[in-house]
């Protein structure tokens, strides 16, 4: 018997007793005076059970059959429900194997197999939340996820969220790799769809924020040397467009986008499993036409402010020219410029007067085209062959040459030389030349 119905009791025993009247008693239990008059009858016949519900102790006739349940534990003990929540595991089941049963009654269910394990709830740190923008398109928290999303049945993938602060809409896409390219394609889609954000609110990642040389002696650069580094590709691009960027400090300073990211890990991980996707091109179509859909249905929320803060795109606005790797070159005497190894001439209809010598803008752009612009104008470029150089011929290695002997002759005419028959060297030394001839006898 709970509290409650001991209270009724005590009233009900009250008006039994005569000591209050039954609409005494009938305003106090906030019941009528009719039921009242029924609950005495009953108190007079079944005692202190008269106040509690006759069904209490019996099983529920909406108790969820012992067959349905087998069924149930049958279907989420597959390998591919695995780590099922009782929240997913409902919707799955409902949605794939039209089974309609309470979260609660099956938690109760996978507790009982084995397949969850309650959690004991602790206290949580109180943590004061920064109260979300007041408009949509007021800021926008973007990030780059390198979770393992198709648990190893395909190539490693990246998740790119763009997450609106005030409402929570997710723009996302799958990228094999998370570079400059790839986050310009998503931005390119985000700004076709709703407009021009306030701002973006990321992180302080080499493609939003130019990384600074510091040497080792010295721990932080100064401040006008910080404000001084160029920006990078995105952060170029959102200056052209009149978008502010925002660096957060901490992955908590942009917390929302970090839990839409733990709210993917659980949920889009399981959805792409049950999907069997293995590749980019299946794991964006679920994504795109499943989960997007699902989380802006059931996860957003209304601005506090309904205006709508995003700006429309104008003429001014050129998304294949700001959204492009963007660099300048100076153009050589004879009109021609160079772009990574390659060398490309003005057409001579394009020529103006300043433009030797001076420098033009280079646009790499996402469909693989070059443009090229100098001041307010784009130039028509044509790429040409460079002039090769003169072969210098390499000189033939000469064959060692090969010593001989001296020959037959050489050899009679040294030993002619060096033993012809003569006088003896005592005797040669007596010879008084004053009295001899110029020659020897």
């Amino acid at each position: 018997m709970s509290q409650r119905d001991r209270d009724r009791l005590v009233v009900l025993k009250k008006a039994q007793k005569k000591l209050i009247t039954q609409k005494q008693a009938a305003a106090e239990l906030q019941l009528t005076e009719r039921q009242v008059r029924r609950l005495l009858v009953k108190l007079k016949e079944a005692g202190d059970r008269a106040v509690m519900h006759g069904l209490r102790g019996r099983p529920s006739n909406r108790r969820v059959s012992e067959k349905t349940r087998q069924k149930v534990v049958r279907i989420l003990s597959r390998d591919v429900y695995r780590g099922f929540g009782p929240t997913l595991a409902s919707e799955y089941l409902a949605n794939k194997h039209n089974l309609r049963i309470g979260r609660e009654t099956l938690r109760q269910v996978m507790i009982g197999a084995g397949l969850w394990r309650s959690r004991r709830q602790q206290a949580e740190t109180v943590h004061q939340w920064r109260p979300r923008r007041s408009c949509a398109g007021e800021l926008v928290q973007w990030d780059t996820s390198d979770h393992d999303w198709l648990e190893g049945r395909g190539d490693k993938l990246y998740l790119i969220h763009m997450i609106d602060d005030a409402t929570s809409q997710l723009t996302a896409r799958f990228v094999r790799h998370d570079s400059t390219e790839e986050n310009m394609r998503l931005l390119w889609s985000y700004l076709e769809k709703h407009g021009r954000p306030v701002a973006f609110y990321t992180d302080k990642a080499s493609l939003f924020l130019t990384t600074p040389k510091i040497p080792r002696d010295r721990k932080q650069l100064p401040r006008e040397e910080r404000e001084s580094l160029p920006p990078t590709q995105i952060g170029r691009a959102l200056q052209e467009l009149g978008i502010t960027w925002i660096a957060a400090h901490s992955p908590q300073a942009k917390g929302r986008v970090e839990r839409s990211f733990g709210t993917a890990q659980d949920r889009l991980v399981k959805g792409l499993r049950v999907a069997r996707a293995r590749t980019i091109e299946e794991a964006n179509a679920y994504l795109e036409q499943q989960f997007l859909p699902w989380w802006n249905q059931h996860l957003t929320v209304l601005a506090a402010n309904p205006v709508d803060a995003h700006r429309r795109l104008g003429p001014e606005h050129q998304l294949a020219a700001s959204l492009s790797q963007v660099e300048t070159r100076q153009v050589d005497n004879d009109y021609t410029i160079r772009w990574n190894s390659r060398l490309y001439r003005i057409e001579r209809a394009d020529v103006r007067t300043g433009m030797r010598g001076g420098t033009v803008r280079v646009e790499a752009r996402l469909d693989g085209t070059l443009a090229v612009r100098f001041r307010d104008r784009y130039v028509r470029i044509a790429e040409c062959q460079r002039r090769q150089k003169a072969k210098v011929k390499q000189a033939t290695a000469s064959k060692p040459s090969v010593r001989h002997g001296p020959s037959e002759v050489s050899r009679n005419s040294l030993d002619r030389l060096f033993h012809s028959p003569g006088r003896p060297v005592w005797a040669a030394a007596e010879i008084d030349r004053t009295r001899t001839t110029d020659h020897l006898d």
